[in-house]
């Protein structure tokens, strides 16, 4: 009867339980960081998200010439950085217009950029942070959720992003599951190439991510089913989850968490009505994780 007891109790738990592995509570992600408030992709913005209470800091990841991996959303540095008028005769010009690739530049030359200008004056003369540097900042305080980011271009350079994160991920002893209980690392891709190539070549055996923008032509469970071969968890975005209510249900009947991407206030005056998206994401659709811009606006409770 005592045995009995234990399992109904035990029982009724995982079906009160509202994530899925590798969350294991309703978890907020910074998107760039806190980068509704501070440059994406810099210390300072990593260093409010920790400040806001974000379960995971997010950092997508480019390559250097050199082959240094630096934090950054973009694949060149115009958008964020003054590369235009720090190298106005670097640039290379792609359909039409002129740009300055990260991996035309070394680690040096991009600490010569400003990278937090763009956002306001007060942030002038911040740099680019380098991925270990983004580590340092993070360690101990949240979990890391790295992106590989466009990955078949650096390897058409002959740079291997895979290789270089796992090769950072284990000089930190960050690698395994549990290797750090006060920072868990999950990686995200956009490219189900490069999460075959971490789970097979390099035998990473953290949890992976699947970023999917929409589904195209598949169903739900043809989705889910064909992802559920390469990755563990699916990271909709907010749009794929509106358009197919049954994915999010569809994905934890296979087993799988589900991420999505990305809530962000618009401005001040949005914050309530992004509280309440996140909210209802969380306890109407049932997912188990948010990317956000704004991890102040998570709701707790």
């Amino acid at each position: 009867m005592t045995w009995i007891t234990f399992a109904s109790i035990a029982l009724l738990f995982a079906q009160d339980q509202r994530v899925l592995a590798p969350y294991t509570r309703p978890t907020l992600i910074a998107h760039r960081g806190a980068s509704a408030y501070a440059p994406e992709h810099t210390l300072p913005a990593y260093r409010l998200a920790l400040e806001q209470g974000a379960d995971y800091v997010e950092p997508d990841l480019q390559i250097t010439k050199d082959g240094v991996l630096v934090c950054m959303h973009d694949t060149t540095l115009e958008r964020t950085t003054n590369a235009r008028a720090q190298f106005p005769n670097r640039a290379r010009t792609e359909n039409g217009r002129s740009t300055w690739p990260v991996a035309d530049f070394t680690l040096a030359e991009i600490r010569t950029l400003d990278a937090g200008t763009w956002k306001g004056p007060m942030w002038t003369k911040t740099q680019v942070p380098t991925f270990q540097e983004m580590i340092d900042t993070v360690r101990g305080k949240a979990g890391i959720i790295p992106e590989t980011k466009a990955p078949e271009i650096y390897g058409k350079r002959g740079l291997d992003m895979e290789k270089l994160l796992m090769e950072i991920l284990t000089s930190n002893q960050l690698d395994k599951p549990g290797s750090d209980p006060r920072t868990p690392v999950i990686i995200q891709s956009f490219s189900e190439a490069s999460l075959r190539m971490l789970r097979t070549k390099h035998n990473c055996r953290l949890p992976l991510v699947y970023l999917t923008p929409s589904l195209g032509k598949e169903t739900p469970e043809a989705h889910v089913t064909r992802v559920k071969q390469f990755a563990d968890g699916l990271a909709p975005s907010v749009g794929a989850v509106k358009t197919h209510p049954s994915l999010v249900k569809e994905a934890h009947k296979q087993g799988m968490s589900v991420t999505v991407w990305t809530v962000r206030a618009k401005s001040k005056a949005d914050a309530d009505a992004t509280r309440a998206e996140m909210k209802s994401l969380l306890l109407e659709a049932g997912v188990d994780a948010i990317f956000t811009d704004n991890p102040d606006l998570f709701p707790r409770k």
